[in-house]
């Protein structure tokens, strides 16, 4: 028995993960060439600027791909970007029919599907929730224009703490769920902390792990009373990656932020920061803690994705709470977010949840 399309759609979507941090601000895109059941090309975009994932499946499976099915997970292009049309490099190939994993919202790239249809090829939606959610930053930036993408990830103890007694939080998780972390960070145009994380922790919040993000993220200090001076490894590296300090409210900023590199932004709320990070070009926000600043963008509504590391520890009522200042509705009115994966990161367990009211796309 040979390759069904659903097991050539999840082969493609396995592939499309190889370009995370690296295409940006395009898709994860992968594409799978079959016949008769047959695995016959494959390919993924890997490259901002380079071949898609479409043209790579195609050139690999040569002159077998006439008349056979293309799976790819998101929409071919139909316009010349950086690359000519996907659209047409499937009409010279001879393709005989096309299994689509997701529209593509992009105005311009997007209605592929339907240019294939109009030349006489059997196309199919998949609509896959899986796709969508792979994309999800993607989708935000093109539907959402006035802030980043935000997800948050946090790491706490069984009992949902985030430091102990005394603010201290290293290391809750352990090696191999540090190491996704940096993984994850590459696929982010910014990583974000609070001052008080910033203050007590002085993270260098770089990407230190095995994939080399194309555009290294921006990091972002959100803060109320404008010191950050304990943040010094954070400040005396600003010219080599630069940092964002987002004053919050009428507070008096610290004077010793005038250097290469540091760039402060004057907002009135969370809110409003956020949309000057998406002003500046910052469309996707990795939010790492600590509470405080997470427990605000949970209560404006504003977090898109929460990736929760969950550690097999205890630290007590003492210890500092990941979310302190939520509100707290009635049963029937809490809103059910959608957990979109759930794995073993070493001894901990990584949680991976969406909103359930996110835009339908």
């Amino acid at each position: 028995m040979g390759l069904s399309d659903r097991e050539a759609m999840e082969h493609a979507l396995d592939l499309s993960w190889r370009g995370w941090g690296r295409v940006h601000p395009n898709p994860l895109v992968g594409a799978v060439v079959v016949r008769d059941g047959r695995l016959i090309g494959e390919g993924w975009h890997a490259q901002y600027g380079e071949r898609h994932a479409e043209v790579m499946a195609l050139t690999a499976a040569g002159s077998e791909a006439k008349g056979a099915t293309l799976v790819v997970t998101l929409e071919p292009c139909r316009h010349h970007g950086k690359q000519p049309p996907c659209v047409q490099a499937i009409l010279e190939a001879g393709i005989r029919r096309v299994v689509i994993g997701a529209r593509d919202p992009h105005p311009e790239a997007g209605g592929g599907g339907g240019v294939l249809r109009q030349a006489g090829l059997d196309v199919t939606f998949a609509d896959d929730p899986a796709i969508l959610s792979q994309n999800a930053m993607f989708h935000h930036v093109a539907l959402t224009p006035d802030r980043p993408y935000v997800a948050v990830k946090l790491a706490t103890s069984i009992d949902g703490r985030v430091a102990d007694r005394k603010g201290h939080s290293r290391w809750i998780s352990g090696t191999e769920a540090r190491a996704y972390v940096h993984w994850l960070r590459a696929g982010f145009e910014g990583i974000a902390i609070g001052g008080h994380t910033a203050r007590l922790d002085d993270p260098m919040l770089t990407v230190r792990g095995t994939v080399v993000p194309r555009v290294v993220p921006r990091r972002i200090v959100f803060t109320r009373s404008g010191e950050v001076g304990g943040a010094a490894r954070l400040l005396a590296t600003a010219a080599e990656v630069p940092v964002t300090i987002v004053m919050l409210g009428d507070g008096m900023m610290a004077a010793n932020l005038d250097r290469s590199g540091v760039t402060v932004v004057r907002a009135s709320s969370l809110l409003d920061g956020l949309r000057a990070l998406r002003r500046s070009g910052t469309d996707s926000l990795l939010v790492e803690g600590g509470g405080e600043l997470a427990s605000a963008l949970f209560a404006a509504g504003v977090v898109d994705r929460f990736y929760w590391v969950q550690s097999p520890l205890w630290l007590g009522p003492e210890a500092r709470p990941a979310f302190g200042q939520l509100p707290s509705p009635l049963l029937q009115d809490a809103e059910r977010w959608k957990v979109i994966e759930r794995r073993a990161l070493g001894e901990d367990t990584l949680v991976v949840l969406d909103r359930t009211c996110s835009p339908a796309w």
